[in-house]
């Protein structure tokens, strides 16, 4: 959008025509309210733009059908130029097939048979009358009531001239002959009676006072979007002076913002769309007893009531008021709002008046996003980052990190997924309209897909919706659709409705990197294999919960399927998946496994205390959760998690890098910019998946043991070595070998207790040397090492039965560390 400039934002409402309520469609379903059918089709207005036309901005919906639209508002209108106050009267502008036509009502149940005849040519009719009055200097028709006026143009087919007759019937035929002829011939060719002879607005533009005036403006180039294989800074225009940019205490630097992000803004320091109508009496308050009537059947038809007048259609704009808004930024300094983006800054924004921002940024994340002057900060810093991608891509995900500004959420997602390249011609290419098998499943899925929420519920969000997921479909296809894939679509689409090819991208992105092979035609092994990772999740991150719901039967098959077959989609409404996937999409493909952790522990006590019924009921109606705590503790599993411990042989290949060197990345270990690592003679192994259910403990890679272990080598394999400095979390090896093989050769800093003594007919723990160790070390990593995996498995499950957290087994056992030469020798005892 334009910045706003000079230009002001207004408000004016109307009403959608109620629908009966005792009416169906064909679906049985109620009918879709007309109000939210205006709402769905009124968002690609929001995507016209051009200097010369007034933008609009959105629109809300409120009681009883009631609708208002926000746009920008010039107070300088044709009425002044005409200066006259009385009001414009629209059926003047209307052509005569349109009001030949009158008024037609369609229904969802009875479709017109007729089309309407209102067109673009109708819109070159009314430019002809507009230009008219221009031209001559008055008003058409004053003297004449509605009923006459109509009566009049359609009377002009009988005409030959219809300039001349307007002319002589508004008294100025002298200033009509006084006109250019290329003024003439031009309200000719807009006022041709018939349709067919009229021409059209491309056609319009052909003529030669068009090519007289055009050299006069500057011509528009609309910019090219942020993701297109267009330059988009070949008309790049900047001021003649751009180092006064800041030092002008006087600038309007709000105004310079785009109107949508003044809009935003209002909302966000105290603007009230109805407040602002009520004081203008535009909306009126009536006490409901004055709206009973005054007889009523017993089937429901009522009689003597009297019509509301506060429902009629008043076109009154009411100018919004900036004032609140600058009162709340007055002090925010100009060089806020052009940030530099090459000096190394904290994440935080600054103020020069005040610390308030740094503070904002602790403050939990809904408050911030209520804060008017941080989210202008953020807005401003995301907007140039984001116009600068994929340049700035890093730094995006680093203050993706701090937090995401809602009104760039869509933008910096796509970002994060790393889309790129001309993804418009990619999906205009892709066929949507060829019937395929799964459109009526489609068709079955949306109207109950997200449908509380009135964009997604309305029928131009259904067809948008089916054009997405039948895109999706056809360009993939191995896959297939699987119910579920209209829930992933939803935040997708809700973020970019008016930008469908962006959506398909995000989507197109997001599912190879969290759901690969999700959607095959048979995908019971990637299923099977994800829900037993997350089972060994449960029992790493909280063994009392794993072991009670093991006990009672209660597995992640009876409930996780639809939470990561849609990634928590199907089980969150929207504005809870936002907050969610801000986090998600800085992780890698194991962060959901964090979150389903972090869901169940919400709900511990209560799944604690119930057997198998109360579960699958407790589960059937997901109590509430709280998203930002989920959040928070789903960063901090991910952080205790280590890499390979959720290491999947049917997860997404890692993408091959350019180093060449063999040496692993420096990316701090538990970070949740890691990505997944490249595999190596040191990583984890695929096993059968009936053997890794067999395991309550997940396995890590030998890698993964030497990071942990801060091992660094030296003199060709010969001396492990600890690193100097560690950030990572403490771990204990526990080596549970015989003592002689012990002694031959171990990790560095291992304990060994042997598994053939190590636990008691009872199952507990033998009392030993190292036993103390062991308990000291509870709650840190523990990795449990041997030479034979049945026993490393089995004593790893014991320890988690006696609710050790935290537990997890050395993939390929101690063979797999021989060859590195990390193995320690001890020194004999002189």
């Amino acid at each position: 959008m334009f910045p706003l400039k000079d230009a002001e934002m207004g408000a004016f409402t109307f009403f959608a025509s109620a629908l009966p309520h005792d009416v169906c469609g064909s679906n049985g379903l109620p009918l879709t309210p007309n109000s939210i059918k205006i709402l769905g089709r009124f968002q690609i207005l929001k995507t016209i733009t051009h200097p010369r036309l007034c933008q609009y901005v959105d629109i809300s919906r409120g009681k009883h059908e009631r609708l208002v639209v926000v746009a920008e508002h010039c107070e300088r209108s044709l009425e002044d130029l005409l200066r006259e106050r009385k009001p414009m009267r629209y059926p003047s502008y209307l052509a005569p097939e349109v009001i030949a036509q009158g008024i037609v009502k369609s229904t969802d149940h009875v479709p017109s048979e007729k089309p309407l005849p209102s067109g673009p040519k109708s819109d070159v009719w009314s430019l002809g009358i507009i230009l008219f009055e221009l031209s001559v200097g008055r008003k058409l028709f004053q003297s004449l009531d509605i009923s006459e006026r109509l009566k009049f143009l359609l009377t002009l087919d009988c005409v030959d001239d219809t300039i001349i007759v307007l002319a002589e019937e508004h008294g100025c035929l002298d200033i009509i002959k006084d006109l250019p002829e290329n003024v003439i011939d031009l309200l000719k060719k807009c006022l041709t009676f018939h349709p067919s002879k009229r021409p059209t607005a491309d056609e319009l533009m052909q003529d030669k006072v068009f090519s007289e005036v055009s050299p006069l403006y500057t011509p528009f180039t609309k910019p090219a979007s942020l993701f297109s294989s267009s330059l988009r800074c070949a008309d790049l225009t900047l001021p003649e002076d751009i180092s006064q940019l800041c030092k002008d205490v006087n600038s309007d630097y709000l105004a310079e913002r785009s109107i949508e992000e003044v809009y935003y803004l209002w909302c966000l320091a105290g603007g009230d769309l109805e407040k602002e109508l009520v004081n203008k009496e535009i909306i009126r308050s009536k006490p409901p007893i004055c709206t009973l009537p005054n007889f009523l059947f017993e089937d429901g038809e009522s009689f003597g009531q009297g019509r509301d007048r506060s429902s009629l259609l008043d076109d009154t704009t009411v100018k919004l008021s900036l004032c609140q808004l600058r009162n709340r930024l007055k002090d925010v300094g100009g060089e806020a709002f052009y940030p530099l983006l090459e000096d190394d800054q904290s994440n935080l924004p600054h103020s020069n008046s005040n610390n308030e921002l740094s503070a904002a940024a602790t403050l939990p994340l809904i408050i911030r996003e209520r804060d008017t002057e941080y989210q202008l900060n953020r807005i401003i810093l995301f907007d140039r980052l984001l116009k600068a991608y994929p340049y700035k891509k890093n730094q995006i995900w680093k203050e993706a990190r701090v937090d995401i500004p809602p009104l760039m959420r869509g933008l910096t997602w796509a970002a994060l997924l790393g889309v790129e390249g001309a993804i418009h011609a990619k999906y205009d290419a892709i066929d949507k309209d060829t019937p395929i098998p799964t459109d009526r499943q489609i068709e079955v899925d949306i109207p109950r897909c997200h449908q509380y929420d009135e964009l997604l519920s309305s029928p131009e969000g259904h067809a948008k919706f089916r054009r997405v997921l039948k895109a999706w479909v056809v360009s993939h296809p191995d896959l297939v659709y699987w119910q579920g894939l209209d829930s992933l679509c939803a935040p997708f689409l809700y973020l970019n409705f008016n930008n469908e090819a962006l959506a398909y991208a995000c989507m197109s992105a997001f599912i190879p990197k969290y759901l690969y092979n999700f959607f095959l035609k048979d995908n019971s092994h990637v299923i099977q294999e994800y829900l037993t990772v997350f089972s060994q999740m449960i029992a790493f991150h909280d063994p009392e919960l794993s072991n009670h719901l093991n006990e009672i039967g209660f597995i992640p098959d009876l409930y996780a399927i639809p939470w990561f077959l849609t990634m928590f989609t199907h089980v969150f409404p929207l504005h809870k998946i936002f907050h969610l996937w801000d986090t998600l999409l800085l992780g890698n493909s194991s962060f959901p496994f964090c979150i389903g952790v972090a869901i169940l522990q919400q709900l511990r006590d209560r799944l604690l205390a119930n057997g198998f019924n109360e579960c699958i009921l407790l589960f059937s109606d997901l109590p509430e959760i709280d998203i930002e705590r989920c959040v928070r503790e789903s960063i901090n599993l991910f952080c205790w998690t280590p890499k390979s411990a959720t290491y999947r042989q049917h997860a997404q290949p890692p993408k091959p890098t350019s180093d060449s060197s063999g040496v692993r990345s420096s990316t701090p270990f538990f970070s949740t910019e890691c990505p997944d690592p490249p595999k190596t003679d040191l990583s984890r192994e695929s096993i059968p998946l009936n053997d890794l259910k067999s395991e309550v403990s997940p396995r890590i890679s030998a890698e993964d043991l030497i990071d942990l272990c801060e091992l660094t080598v030296t003199g060709h394999f010969k001396t492990p070595t600890k690193k100097t400095k560690s950030s990572k979390p403490k771990l204990l090896v526990v080596d549970i070998r015989n003592s002689e093989d012990f002694i031959r050769g171990h990790i560095s800093g291992s304990i060994n207790i042997p598994f053939s003594a190590a636990f008691t007919a009872d199952g507990e723990l033998t009392q030993g040397p190292f036993t103390s160790v062991l308990q000291s070390f509870k709650g840190k990593v523990i990795v449990i090492v041997g030479q034979v995996a049945k026993h490393t498995a089995e004593f790893a499950a014991h320890l988690v039965k006696m609710k050790y957290p935290r537990i997890c087994i050395l993939d390929g056992g101690i063979n797999k560390i021989k060859p590195t030469g990390l193995l320690t020798v001890p020194s004999p005892q002189i």
